[in-house]
């Protein structure tokens, strides 16, 4: 027999019986339709989780100012803290030889309007090098530079969503918008950035594409906070030469910190780098759960197929044993099963890669995170299935294929 003859009785089989063979797949469909679902959803979170440290940078160590309680506001009294300031800042640089550089920034949260127009923004006094530590690309316009920064000039750069919402109709470089009482020249717009969707660490959801970027010399000089003790600045960035000594560097770092505010937790300290192994094993634990359930159905769905070969092989004893009868050997009957048995497998595993993808589609949209369903996934799944009709099959076409003719021909 030639390989198209083992391939059109293999499957005439499974065609006998269509019902019995969908009820057989199911085991099949449901695991590699699991596989399919937990390894793209898997694959979004792990997309997601690089953008989003990607955004604060992972060689770099965020300082940030912390929200005190009313009762921590009263033990900062009894025991002053300055709070984060830009002495911190050089105090850093100076004696943390890993470091490369220490970008302070300011914020505030004003109105900004132009002529008739309005919107919350939150304007972020920076020093140029920030722009360059959080990759942050520019749409049009120019960047901040050291110039406006020594001459405090009132220059800014808009977020995507300020500049649509302020100029819908128009170019904003080179106009005047008022931040709260002050008037500053737009230089530049910053292309849409991703936003915070989730607080990450200690530092809390935020919309980047709301800010407005200025020179850190002129937020000090022309802005003031009301709050009660409030800190100079609210963010260190710290860039470190080597990302191996980001731990120790964040340990040297706080040490210092606690002594200068004199041991007062008004600051938080968060390496992006850390979070992200952090949630990467937390990823793994998951994906080993949700692998292991899908590991389960695909067992039941082999075992499913192996006890209906199994019956099947009884049913159809009579024909084989005539079949042996007119000429056809032992591999004959053993590929004859075996078709059926991987037929059973792939023809599922098919069905539940369609089915995986349509959950993760929907799973994705109901849940609203990302999804992505990688060709290797794909593929994966699909040769799992084939595999599992392999292990599943073997048995009841050995079985078959030993079953002795004359014996085969008495059966009733």
């Amino acid at each position: 027999m030639d390989r198209r003859e083992y391939l059109r009785m293999g499957l005439e089989g499974l065609k006998v019986h269509k019902l019995r063979s969908f009820l057989t797949m199911l085991g099949i469909i449901l695991g590699v339709a699991s596989v399919i679902a937990m390894l793209s959803i898997g694959e979004g979170a792990k997309r997601e989780a690089l953008e989003k440290f990607k955004l604060l940078g992972v060689d770099n160590i965020i300082v940030r100012d912390r929200e005190l309680s009313t009762e921590e506001l009263d033990e900062v009294r009894a025991k002053f803290s300055p709070g984060l300031s830009l002495a911190d800042a050089e105090t850093i640089r100076k004696i943390v030889p890993s470091v490369e550089y220490v970008a302070p920034q300011a914020e505030l949260e004003v109105d900004a309007r132009f002529e008739n127009r309005s919107a919350r923004a939150t304007v972020v006094g920076i020093i140029p090098v920030l722009l360059e530590m959080f990759n942050y690309e520019l749409q049009k316009g120019v960047w901040l530079d050291n110039v406006h920064m020594e001459r405090g000039m009132r220059v800014c750069l808009l977020g995507a969503e300020t500049a649509r919402d302020l100029f819908p109709a128009e170019d904003p470089v080179g106009k005047q918008v008022k931040l709260d009482e002050q008037w500053f020249e737009v230089v530049g717009i910053m292309n849409p950035r991703s936003l915070y969707t989730e607080t990450v660490g200690e530092l809390a959801a935020r919309n980047l594409n709301q800010d407005i970027y200025v020179p850190l010399s002129s937020f000090l000089s022309r802005f003031s906070k009301e709050e009660p003790l409030a800190s100079q600045i609210d963010q260190l960035t710290v860039k470190v030469r080597d990302s191996d000594y980001l731990v120790e560097t964040a340990a040297v770092i706080r040490r210092i910190l606690d002594r200068r505010h004199r041991d007062n937790k008004d600051f938080d300290i968060v390496v992006p780098f850390e979070l992200l192994r952090q949630e990467e094993k937390e990823r793994q634990i998951y994906n080993l759960v949700l692998g292991s359930i899908a590991a389960i159905s695909l067992l039941v769905g082999g075992i499913g197929i192996m006890n209906i070969m199994l019956a099947t092989v009884l049913e159809r004893t009579r024909e084989i044993g005539v079949r042996r009868a007119l000429g056809a050997k032992r591999k004959d009957i053993l590929i004859q099963f075996l078709i059926e048995a991987m037929g059973l497998s792939l023809v599922g595993g098919a069905m539940g890669i369609v089915l995986g993808i349509a959950m993760s589609v929907v799973v994705g949209s109901i849940g609203e995170f990302r999804v992505v369903v990688s060709p290797v996934h794909v593929l994966l799944a699909f040769c799992v299935s084939g595999a599992v009709g392999i292990m599943s099959g073997t048995f009841p076409a050995q079985k078959a294929a030993n079953t002795d003719p004359i014996d085969a021909l008495r059966y009733e």
